[in-house]
């Protein structure tokens, strides 16, 4: 998600023509962007970021789940 920011923010800089960013090239925040996307497309899934997130996630609920029936059964 930062990186979205990152990205989105260095366009609106770049169109309102803040400060350095005057002077640099479109060049930046286009590929900057399809970093991004290439990140988000095929990296993180071949890195498994996406499954890791998404098992973390199930884990927790299952030990939030678990945690509940023991506490009830006391």
């Amino acid at each position: 998600m930062p990186l979205i920011i990152l990205v989105a923010l260095l366009f609106l800089l770049k169109y309102l023509e803040v400060s350095f960013l005057a002077n640099v090239s479109w060049w930046w925040p286009v590929g900057l962007a399809v970093f991004a996307f290439l990140w988000f497309e095929y990296f993180e899934r071949i890195l498994g970021l996406d499954k890791r997130k998404d098992h973390q996630h199930f884990e927790k609920i299952k030990k939030e789940r678990v945690k509940r029936t023991f506490e009830k059964k006391k």
